[in-house]
C-alpha cells in the first residue's frame, strides 16, 4: 500500500515537533485520557501550522458517537481546523447501525476535503469485538463499504493494562492486512503497542502503526500522559524496514 508509517500521539505543538524530530511521519493530536482522544479544534490548528507540509496531522472525533448528524459536524470540524487525517470512533455500534452511520461520515468529509483521509476505528477488547463489530472479521468490509481510506484497529479500555496483542496473534494480523490490501485500504493498528513488537507488525503488512505510551519517557508523567521524547521516537522509527 505504500511507505510504513509510524504516528505518534500527541498533545500539542512542544510534543508534535519532539515527535517529527524523531523522524514520526504522522502527527496524531489528541488528548490521551481515553482510547482516541478528542482534542480541541484550536489545538489542532496550532499544530497543524506548526508541522512542515510534508507531516500529516490525524486526529479522531471520539471513540463513541452520540449521533449521525453530530458526528459528521465533528469530523468535518476537524478536518476544517487542519487534520489531514480523521479518525472515526466507531466503539458501541451494531455492525447494522454502522453500515449506515459510516458513510455519511466520509462522505461529509470528503465532500469539502477529497484529499484527506478518513480511518474508522473499531476495537479489540472482547465485550465490544464479540457483542459488537469483530474488527478483524467485519472491520474490513465495513471500511470498503464506508469508502473509507483505511482501518485502526485499537484498544478501548486502557486501564485493563492489555496491548492490541494480547487479543490477537501475528496470523490474526496478517489476515487483517490481507482482508484491507485486497479492497485497497490501509491497515493500522494501536493499543499499547511495544518497541519489541514492531518488526513482526511491519514484516506482517501493517500500513501505520500508532503508539504514545511507547514513545513517552518515563518520569515525565503517569502513563500515557508521560512526555513524547525524541529518542525514544527515533528508536521506534528505526524498527520500519
Amino acid at each position: 500500500m505504500g511507505k510504513q508509517r509510524l504516528l505518534v500521539s500527541i498533545r500539542g505543538k512542544k510534543e508534535a515537533l519532539a515527535a517529527i524530530k524523531g523522524g514520526a511521519q504522522i502527527a496524531d493530536v489528541e488528548f490521551p485520557a481515553s482510547a482516541l482522544g478528542t482534542p480541541y479544534p484550536l489545538n489542532i490548528r496550532v499544530v497543524r501550522n506548526a508541522m512542515p507540509k510534508h507531516i500529516k496531522v490525524a486526529t479522531n472525533i471520539g471513540e463513541e458517537q452520540s449521533g449521525r448528524s453530530s458526528a459528521c459536524q465533528a469530523a468535518l470540524g476537524v478536518a476544517l481546523a487542519g487534520a489531514d487525517i480523521v479518525k472515526l470512533g466507531l466503539a458501541k455500534m451494531s455492525l447494522g447501525e454502522a453500515k449506515e452511520f459510516g458513510p455519511a461520515l466520509v462522505r461529509t468529509v470528503k465532500k469539502w476535503f477529497p484529499r484527506k483521509q478518513c480511518i474508522p476505528a473499531l476495537f479489540a477488547d472482547e465485550r465490544l469485538a464479540n457483542w459488537y463489530i469483530d474488527p478483524i472479521k467485519q472491520g474490513p468490509e465495513l471500511a470498503e463499504l464506508m469508502k473509507a481510506d483505511g482501518l485502526l484497529v485499537d484498544t478501548f479500555d486502557k486501564s485493563l493494562g492489555k496491548g492490541l496483542m494480547d487479543y490477537y496473534t501475528i496470523g490474526d494480523i496478517r489476515k487483517f492486512v490481507k482482508k484491507c490490501h485486497d479492497r485497497n485500504i490501509e491497515a493500522w493498528l494501536a493499543g499499547s503497542i511495544g518497541k519489541d513488537e514492531l518488526p513482526d507488525l511491519w514484516e506482517a503488512g501493517v500500513d501505520v502503526v500508532c503508539v504514545r505510551g511507547a514513545a513517552c519517557k518515563s518520569g515525565t508523567g503517569p502513563g500515557r500522559f508521560g512526555e513524547v521524547d525524541t529518542k525514544l521516537v527515533k528508536e521506534l522509527i528505526s524498527t520500519i524496514p
